[in-house]
């Protein structure tokens, strides 16, 4: 049975933690800060607060693990806060473990195609913002030493979803000038997307994968969506500055991750909300 880490228990990397322990594997987790790792001190896996963005936080470390899971996450924050989390962290993991297999969460905000294309793995990855430009870097980093890239949709799940909270506090616009795709892809979904890539790791060392659900879908057509079964008014329309929101503009394809025998269970937007996202925010069925 391997030994792995999750370098990051927060959102997903607890989820994957929880699922990893209940299928037997041995593992441990990290936290940035000892208060959260105090949090989940009653987990049935070790949990401890060792900050990957600081070298000798993770030298100090003398267990050998087989795979490490990077999904530490910098909830948003500037350009520097990136390069230290995504970048230096996957430095300082690379090379306190050098024998161990390195799976990166990353992003597929790094497609910057902007007329709706549909984008696999092979498809130019050339962001124009600094942030996307770090997750580049630190993806060629990782790729380099036969590690996994694993390019996570827009993440929802039990009580998170962007759309969802925007359109409830009512701050929601359709956008009246140029609509654009979004690319999501459930908390679960993700979590038995990495489950396969780790147990499978021998195999795909070097590789990309998208992780997204199988339908992409305008920010419009969920709100439409929202409005119908919520049987609240639509958002109002505007023309939305593209200057803050970024410019790509894009379908993501999973075929890779699917031919892999990967098969989301929230396919689309409607399952995810009906099945999980609407009763994690106390609408019933």
């Amino acid at each position: 049975m391997p030994r792995i880490l999750i370098a990051g228990c927060g959102y997903v990397g607890q989820a994957t933690a929880d699922l990893l322990h209940k299928r037997g594997w041995k593992l441990e987790g990290w936290t940035a800060s000892p208060q959260s790792a105090a949090q989940l001190a009653a987990k049935p896996y070790a949990v401890h607060a060792v900050d990957i963005t600081i070298p000798g936080a993770v030298s100090a470390v003398r267990e050998e693990f087989d795979v490490v899971i990077q999904c530490a996450s910098s909830g948003g924050g500037e350009p520097e806060k990136y390069r230290r989390i995504y970048l230096e962290g996957a430095r300082n993991l690379l090379r306190v473990f050098p024998g161990s297999r390195l799976l990166f969460t990353s992003s597929t905000s790094v497609y910057a195609q902007q007329h709706g294309d549909i984008v696999d793995e092979t498809s130019p990855a050339n962001p124009s913002h600094e942030k996307g430009q770090i997750l580049r870097e630190a993806e060629e980093l990782v790729l380099s030493h036969n590690g996994i890239v694993a390019r996570l949709g827009g993440i929802y799940g039990p009580g998170r979803s962007f759309l969802l909270r925007t359109f409830l506090a009512d701050d929601a616009v359709l956008d009246q000038k140029d609509e654009r795709f979004v690319n999501q892809v459930h908390r679960d979904d993700i979590v038995s997307a990495i489950f396969l890539l780790t147990e499978q790791r021998a195999d795909l060392g070097g590789e990309i994968y998208n992780v997204v659900d199988d339908q992409p879908i305008l920010a419009r057509d969920a709100y439409q969506w929202l409005s119908a079964q919520l049987h609240r008014a639509l958002p109002p329309g505007k023309v939305v500055d593209r200057r803050k929101r970024g410019e790509s503009n894009k379908r993501v394809s999973n075929q890779k991750l699917r031919a892999l025998g990967w098969e989301p269970r929230y396919p689309n937007f409607g399952v995810a909300m009906t099945k999980s996202i609407l009763p994690s925010f106390g609408f019933e069925r």
